[in-house]
């Protein structure tokens, strides 16, 4: 019998939950599902990982009951689990970026260079779609766009963005989002296209973070 009072026993818990998180990969592979639900190939092709590894961490994840497996004809689909996966997520961030000083310093390298695009808050975007004065772009794969997106958004991936400029008003503002807060997409894509004169920010987060907080999310 456990010499563990109730709450240690929850306590232990909570940290068999953290050790299954404590993992880069698989926080990639939450960060993808909280897109679209994904079979083991398409979470293959997308990490980089090999098939095994990619469902190895996939049954870390499901024991922890953090995703759940469907058959589709002979591949397995799988999704999030209901619940507050993404808020425990961006949790975890937040803490990391306020009390680790190399999450800080890698924010601040690649994300929040001084003078480098300036990012806009969820709120103030809603402000700017009611008032029709944005345009938004999405640079995730289509698959992903179709699974739920910003209001109006156009998607155009990074590989497609010079081809299309076309598609983007001069004096419009720019908004571009991709998978989350670290995704380089969006950062990637602001750049090239403020490098071409378009005025251009990124949205602070991305689609999961946008949805979990209650914002209008269409369907495709």
């Amino acid at each position: 019998m456990s010499s563990l009072t109730p709450k240690l026993l929850l306590f232990a818990e909570l940290a068999s939950l953290s050790r299954v998180l404590g993992n880069p990969h698989r926080l990639e592979i939450i960060e993808l599902l909280a897109q679209a639900d994904m079979a083991v190939e398409v979470l293959t092709e997308r990490t980089g990982l090999s098939f095994a590894n990619v469902s190895q961490h996939l049954q870390q994840l499901k024991k922890a009951g953090l995703v759940v497996g469907r058959r589709d004809g002979k591949r397995i689909v799988y999704q999030l689990s209901p619940g507050p996966i993404v808020e425990a997520v961006s949790g975890l961030r937040a803490l990391a970026e306020h009390n680790v000083a190399r999450v800080g310093d890698l924010v601040q390298t690649y994300f929040d260079r001084p003078g480098d695009l300036e990012a806009i808050g969820a709120a103030e975007l809603l402000e700017r779609m009611q008032g029709d004065a944005v345009t938004l772009l999405d640079v995730r794969p289509a698959d992903e766009f179709a699974a739920g997106h910003l209001p109006g958004a156009i998607n155009v991936t990074l590989e497609e963005l010079e081809q299309r400029l076309s598609e983007f008003p001069d004096k419009r503002e720019i908004v571009a989002y991709c998978r989350g807060p670290y995704c380089m997409l969006s950062l990637d894509a602001a750049r090239a296209l403020r490098q071409r004169g378009y005025t251009v920010r990124r949205l602070q987060e991305g689609l999961p973070e946008w949805r979990a907080a209650g914002y209008p999310v269409q369907m495709s």
